[in-house]
């Protein structure tokens, strides 16, 4: 972190100046050996927020060509300094090239790589920084990164997986709207006249839809608006943490997704803790990670009431199996693994189990969402068509 700070030298002069720290007693310490009194020290957050301010934008997949490539280099007999210097130009992404940056001069200064590397946990994820930890203490980082690569990589293709599933049923409702709007903006108006001077009574759902077209034709900007801010607030509320909570509550409770979100939380899980076990991490550490890598804070609650029962002497299988999330294939595994003492070749081979299931659920709640949009597509269509149609029969009947 980068600290402002004002001191006065000896000659009265007063000095401000940025240092980078990583708290405000290293600051201070710092100023003292110059020989200057230190009169005020705080955080930097405007210089801060030039790196931090898009970091969401790092993908699993910058982060596995940042292992990938790193792997390379050491493994090839470069120094960490010499690796982070080339880094620093290879990568193509700017707020990941800004950090690296960082992180060199600080493991310039003397700290470690996972030391610099904590400095940003924005752009370098905690299971990251922790194994990379494992690799300085082992002494086997280059193998610590070509595990973190294929780690990524791995994760890389499920969030495509995800997406790619989602992208036929948005397409689908985009051209639903699309047509009914269309209905209602351009087709409905060449009945009114016809209905205005028929004489007719109109029934309810053709007074209706003609009041919503003369509404979206007149005031659509209204309509514009209260969209945008629907989709505002929803979207500023999915970022708040009850938002989230409740978005993944829904997740694990509706019919047609709950059962692929179970899955790809399973995958995730079971994945992320075999790489951290099998790279010598403690259980407890591991778990604390995986905690926050399952991205659903319900199952993140549960998982670290599992971790307190596994403080208390409790297996992880039967600690697993009180989180009441996962299929019982996983704590039959896990079981089979502590008793084995393969534990973590065990999580992996119930990962790649799941990477396949998931690519099967995903696959069947495409094909059910499918005919549920189109049937919906149908219901409205019909809707207004009967609604465009009535006046009509009731106009035959009285001639």
């Amino acid at each position: 972190m980068k600290y402002k700070y004002r001191a006065i030298a000896k000659n009265g002069k007063s000095i401000d100046g940025v240092f980078e720290a990583t708290s405000e007693a290293e600051v201070i310490a710092m100023i003292k050996g110059n020989n200057y009194l230190p009169l005020q020290v705080e955080r930097d957050v405007g210089s801060e927020a030039s790196i931090e301010l898009f970091a969401k934008k790092v993908k699993k997949k910058d982060l596995a060509v940042f292992c990938r490539q790193f792997y390379t280099m050491i493994n090839a007999g470069l120094g960490i300094v010499k690796c982070l210097e080339i880094l620093i130009v290879q990568t193509e992404h700017k707020t990941m090239q800004a950090a690296i940056s960082d992180v060199t001069e600080d493991v310039q200064k003397g700290l470690t790589l996972s030391e610099a590397m904590k400095k940003h946990t924005m752009i370098f994820p905690t299971i990251l920084v922790n194994m990379v930890e494992a690799g300085e203490v082992s002494g086997n980082l280059d193998s610590i990164m070509e595990r973190m690569a294929v780690h990524f990589d791995k994760e890389n293709k499920l969030d495509k997986k995800i997406k790619g599933s989602m992208i036929y049923p948005a397409a689908l409702i985009v051209v639903s709207v699309a047509v009914v709007i269309f209905m209602l903006v351009f087709v409905m108006p060449t009945f009114t006249g016809m209905f205005e001077g028929s004489g007719v009574p109109l029934p309810w759902p053709t007074k209706f839809l003609l009041d919503l077209s003369d509404s979206l034709k007149t005031y659509w900007y209204i309509h514009v608006g209260v969209i945008g801010l629907l989709v505002f607030g929803i979207t500023t509320f999915r970022r708040t943490e009850d938002g989230r909570r409740f978005f993944d509550k829904m997740k694990l409770k509706l019919p047609v997704v709950k059962e692929t979100t179970r899955k790809i939380i399973t995958s995730r899980f079971t994945r992320t803790l075999s790489t951290l076990m099998d790279s010598g991490i403690p259980l407890i550490k591991a778990m604390e990670v995986v905690a926050k890598v399952v991205n659903n804070l319900p199952v993140q609650d549960k998982i670290t009431d599992s971790i307190e029962q596994i403080r208390k002497g409790v297996p992880l299988s039967r600690a697993i199996k009180d989180v009441d999330v996962f299929p019982p294939m996983v704590d039959s595994m896990i079981k089979i693994g502590e008793e084995s003492g393969s534990l973590d070749d065990i999580l992996l081979k119930t990962a790649d189990f799941y990477d396949d299931e998931v690519e099967a659920a995903l696959h069947k709640m495409t094909t059910l969402i499918e005919p549920i949009l189109i049937v919906g597509m149908a219901v409205v269509i019909g809707f207004i068509v009967i609604a465009m149609y009535l006046p009509m029969f009731d106009m035959m009947q009285t001639i």
